[in-house]
């Protein structure tokens, strides 16, 4: 009779997610974890950083990803809040649940957070696009990328470009694995149904209360889509109020841009007194937060789209939609115009933003898919993750007891 240690158990991997960017990321992965339900135990982590019901339980329920086996609860706060809670409260779900790996994507608090401790706790880290530089080091994300990646196991990247900043940073090629985008993953998956979708209806759904004018009617190629949310963009009333002028003055009265807004950016516009002028500007049509299905379609009818969203430039970059990037740099250089993309710098300056918007409405549409962005990338990262030699570092390790406390540095 086989005893206890010779029993078979299936490898067992914790996915962490914690903000809205993530969410189209780690639904191909849960998908293609169930096609290997007999080999691997999936543990889904929520740290709860993004906790407004329209920007997480709605995506969680349109991507059909899994209910969260732990929810944390982290919400809002400082950076270092979020980071030192999260830690706080992922440590004793490692020391229970013991996986074999965990895995995070992206740059947000939490992945940087649960990288840290996994480390420290001994258990394999797997990095869902590792290798992406801004080379801004005022940027959080930057610092997140940075630390996950230094302490990652696996190392999964987008493009060459990536590829080459690890190899250039010092990681060993064999912890490299480029499989492509897992975003695109998502897209291709919803591509369809969100075609099916009605763009006015969107709108006239989501639109804030308030507004003075009626809908502009929308037709595919003859509107504009905005979306906002970084701190360097809305945080400042001398940087935000110069760009919504723009937005509303100018952009607006030439085609309609739709603006769905993010919570920080109403809060700050509501603080500044601009909302309610913003309401009452003909051809602006504000929303609420949306949907990931109606978002991608307003993206793939724009005839322009204007944007600080990381996710949002590669969406762009795939629909073949021009789009002026409001950023003074960028960790996915390959969405540029430079690179065979779609995307123009702008950064924040007005003058900067008006005339990168006015190429980019000269530009042809023209998709842009990079090598491995083909739907299939969550496929290739599952594939190579349980394949991975479990020689070499905290791999090594994994079998041994927990610390249980610390016993100094």
């Amino acid at each position: 009779m086989p005893t206890e240690q010779t029993q078979f158990r299936r490898q067992r991997i914790l996915s962490v997610v914690a903000a809205r960017p993530n969410f189209m990321k780690i639904a191909p992965f849960a998908r293609e974890l169930v096609r290997h339900r007999e080999t691997v135990e999936h543990i889904l982590v929520h740290t709860g950083q993004h906790y407004d019901e329209a920007m997480s339980d709605a995506f969680f329920r349109t991507l059909g990803i899994p209910q969260p086996d732990v929810h944390l609860g982290i919400g809002s706060g400082t950076h270092a809040e979020q980071v030192g809670r999260t830690m706080m409260a992922f440590e004793p779900i490692l020391r229970e649940r013991r996986p074999d790996w965990v895995v995070v994507v992206g740059d947000v608090n939490a992945t940087c957070a649960c990288a840290i401790t996994a480390r420290k706790e001994c258990v394999r880290l797997a990095h869902i696009e590792a290798g992406l530089r801004s080379f801004d080091m005022e940027m959080p994300e930057e610092i997140n990328r940075i630390i996950t990646d230094r302490l990652s196991d696996a190392l999964f990247t987008t493009d060459a470009i990536a590829d080459g900043h690890l190899k250039a940073e010092g990681v060993p090629p064999e912890r490299i694995a480029r499989v492509g985008n897992i975003m695109i993953d998502s897209l291709e998956e919803h591509r369809e149904a969100a075609a099916r979708l009605d763009p006015n209806s969107i709108c006239a759904r989501r639109r804030l209360p308030g507004a003075t004018h009626p809908l502009p009617p929308l037709e595919d190629g003859r509107w504009a889509v905005l979306t906002l949310h970084r701190p360097s963009n809305v945080d400042d009333p001398a940087t935000l109020q110069p760009l919504a002028e723009l937005f509303a003055k100018e952009l607006a009265a030439e085609q309609p841009l739709i603006w769905p807004l993010h919570p920080r950016c109403l809060r700050q516009l509501e603080q500044i007194g601009l909302l309610d002028r913003l309401r009452r500007t003909p051809g602006l049509v504000l929303t609420h937060p949306l949907e990931y299905d109606a978002m991608l379609r307003l993206t793939m009818g724009a005839r322009v789209a204007l944007t600080d969203s990381g996710g949002l430039q590669e969406e762009c970059c795939v629909w073949g939609v021009p789009f002026v990037a409001l950023r003074w740099n960028t960790e996915r250089p390959i969405t540029l115009a430079e690179h065979g993309g779609t995307g123009l710098l702008a950064g924040n300056d007005p003058q900067r933003v008006r005339e990168a918007y006015q190429q980019a409405c000269r530009m042809p549409r023209a998709a842009h898919r990079p090598p491995l962005w083909d739907g299939h990338t969550a496929a290739r990262i599952v594939e190579r993750l349980l394949a991975w030699p479990a020689s070499g570092g905290p791999a090594s390790e994994r079998n041994t007891p927990f610390i249980r406390e610390n016993k100094g540095p």
